[in-house]
């Protein structure tokens, strides 16, 4: 199995510097891989408290079973995964508010191909890293994937995200949350945060809404934030190659039209 080296952090201590309000109802981060989930984990965390959240294990298929705990509606938490669509999935979260966040297949290829090169990864991909192939080879088997050993960018999305379209989720772009982020003293982000966290259930929007943000979105605390990921050895370009996004619209071509990425 692969393993994932990430840091800890100390957000469940300073989720005691705010007065919380209780889940009334269990909530899951859903996500496609590579998309934001920690980031969207650790803000939600700082409006919950500690002891409503599930930090049991990141809940996936293979564990499903095993967690289904974490979507009982009598004992309400906020859980996160990476949850792709199944009967069992569908019947486990069926009294779940779900947020589902996406990014940009554009710009996943490049966070993607990012993670498994670093050192924060550990499993089928250690031998492509060091320059053992080219960038853009690299790219590629991000897109299409790599026989027998990782699923095409098509799979991922397609049953991480565009399979529960249409059930009740909130979808939430990743790109959204970075622009509000970064322009937090805006009238926007404060109608765009407030509609996020509507999914809590709180009674208001805390008029100490900012400073939790903040807090939680602090890269600091997120061991998969790109500047936290370990032993990085091959430079990426910022940008997707032209040549790469013509291969992500032949790969899986409307994906990022049915996403609102036009």
């Amino acid at each position: 199995m692969p393993r994932v080296f990430a840091k800890s952090d100390n957000l469940n201590e300073l989720n005691k510097n705010f007065e919380q309000h209780p889940l009334t109802h269990p909530v899951f981060i859903n996500s496609v891989p590579k998309c934001g989930t920690h980031l969207m984990r650790n803000i939600l965390r700082m409006f919950v408290p500690v002891e409503q959240q599930y930090h049991a294990d990141f809940i996936q298929h293979p564990n499903l079973k095993q967690h289904l705990q974490a979507f009982d509606s009598k004992k309400p938490v906020l859980s996160w995964g990476h949850l792709l669509f199944s009967d069992d999935a569908a019947r486990g979260l069926k009294s779940t508010t779900q947020l589902l966040i996406v990014r940009d297949p554009y710009d996943w290829v490049l966070a993607r191909a990012r993670f498994f090169l670093s050192d924060s990864f550990q499993g089928q991909m250690d031998h492509l890293k060091n320059g053992a192939v080219s960038i853009e080879e690299m790219l590629n088997m991000m897109i299409f994937g790599i026989y027998q050993k990782a699923p095409t960018l098509e799979e991922i999305f397609t049953h991480n995200a565009v399979a529960w379209l249409g059930t009740g989720v909130k979808l939430v772009k990743y790109e959204h949350v970075i622009k509000h982020l970064k322009n937090l003293e805006s009238k926007e982000a404060e109608t765009f945060f407030a509609d996020l966290l509507s999914v809590l259930g709180l009674p208001s929007l805390p008029g100490d809404w900012k400073e939790r943000v903040k807090i939680g979105s602090d890269r600091k605390q997120s061991g998969t934030a790109r500047e936290n990921l370990s032993g990085q050895s091959v430079e990426l370009p910022s940008e997707l190659p032209d040549k790469q996004k013509q291969l992500v619209e032949y790969a899986a071509p409307g994906l990022r039209n049915i996403l609102g990425y036009y």
